[in-house]
């Protein structure tokens, strides 16, 4: 189910609500909130060439530090120039811009000790089989696969939402997405040191933490490459050759909602893995490189093992849940061929700073190269 709404615009230097609910927080009209949080830790399992593009290593932006840093007193993300500007604009967040700081080295030491401590509830469910995909699935990737596939034939199999190039397709089946969040309830209730997906989710599990990247997403996300190819062309579809995967939960008595913000990933899917609950659509407002001066929502339903791809600059947020518990797997995909030349967090050319694992999905030109003036993403992967 869909439903559209239109939202009037605020005057300059005003602050505007999302209409859905009150509990939405706000976001500056001229500075659309973001979600940005780098890629903590690297899989110990992982091979050496598991973290490289093409023999380079994954690198962060350093907009990291001084960009989109969330206040979640007043709901909005700010930009960070120095303290003073800080104090005057939005009070003191220093302490926000020194965590960010420390995060790598400390996912790394969580990792160390929930790999040498954790005992996996289902261990089956680390590494990624045929079994634990929906069979309508295994149709798609099987045409997406077959010569003379095409946008208008893969489209007949997913279900479309608006203009905004959303898409809703069966990824899992219901027994896996059980399992799976057994195993997740059985790490959260463990006395493990647990990080969290970033400052807009405080409940949830960073999943290259758990040693889940290589045996399980990297496969995913390869699985999925065929599909995004043909959907999302211009934005590196078909090369899509990094991620960062969390899973988010909602409950009364914890998150209720999220606000507007938009991802740092070229594309994003997002898995309904249940559990019971009420309420807590997802909405979907404007592609955040292409703002309108009314700007049109639309709220979508979860489906259990059924998976959402939006292009990752599309503004979004969650609705409050009204009872009940809701867990959904996001993972972002990156592509180093698109981002290199623009940072899609600050909008600038990256200024590239060492990262553990896939950091944000950027790399470095070979040694003495410079970036071409134009990439062809359709012709690349």
């Amino acid at each position: 189910m869909t439903k559209t709404t239109s939202v009037k615009p605020g005057r300059t230097g005003e602050f505007r609500r999302f209409p859905f609910s009150p509990r939405l927080g706000i976001c500056r009209c001229a500075l659309p909130r973001t979600e940005a949080e780098p890629f903590e830790g690297r899989t110990e399992a992982r091979s050496p060439a598991g973290n490289m593009s093409a023999g380079r290593p994954f690198r962060g932006c350093a907009c990291f530090f001084t960009d989109n840093i969330f206040v979640g007193r007043f709901g909005l993300h700010v930009r960070y120039r120095d303290e003073p500007q800080l104090r005057r604009d939005h009070g003191r967040i220093e302490a926000e811009v020194q965590r960010r700081k420390q995060l790598p080295h400390q996912s790394v030491e969580r990792r160390a000790i929930i790999s040498k401590c954790y005992k996996p509830k289902h261990p089956e469910v680390y590494t990624l089989q045929d079994s634990f995909l929906a069979p309508e699935f295994l149709e798609i990737e099987r045409f997406c696969t077959s010569p003379g596939a095409d946008l208008q034939g893969l489209l007949s199999y997913l279900e479309s939402f608006s203009d905004k190039r959303i898409y809703r397709l069966p990824v899992f089946t219901e027994q896996f997405c059980q399992a799976l969040l057994d195993e997740l309830e059985n790490f959260e209730q463990s006395d493990m040191p647990k990080g969290r997906p970033n400052t807009m989710n405080n409940y949830g599990v960073l999943l290259n933490e758990l040693g889940m990247d290589e045996p399980f997403l990297t496969p995913l996300r390869e699985r999925l490459l065929p599909i995004t190819a043909l959907l999302y062309p211009e934005l590196g579809g078909a090369c899509l050759d990094s991620h960062k995967a969390f899973v988010v939960k909602y409950s009364v008595h914890e998150d209720l909602d999220l606000s507007s913000h938009y991802d740092n990933a070229e594309v994003t899917l997002n898995v309904s893995l249940g559990k019971e609950f009420t309420e807590g659509n997802l909405y979907f407002g404007e592609f955040s490189q292409d703002p309108s001066p009314v700007p049109k929502y639309i709220e979508v339903e979860h489906v259990g093992g059924r998976g959402l791809l939006h292009r990752g600059g599309q503004i979004h947020g969650a609705l409050p849940i009204a009872s009940g518990e809701r867990w959904n797997l996001i993972v972002w995909m990156r592509s180093s061929a698109v981002r290199n030349r623009l940072c899609p967090m600050c909008r600038r050319k990256p200024e590239l700073v060492e990262a553990e694992g896939f950091g944000d999905g950027f790399t470095e030109p070979p040694q003495g190269e410079e970036l071409p003036q134009t990439v062809n993403v359709c012709a690349l992967g």
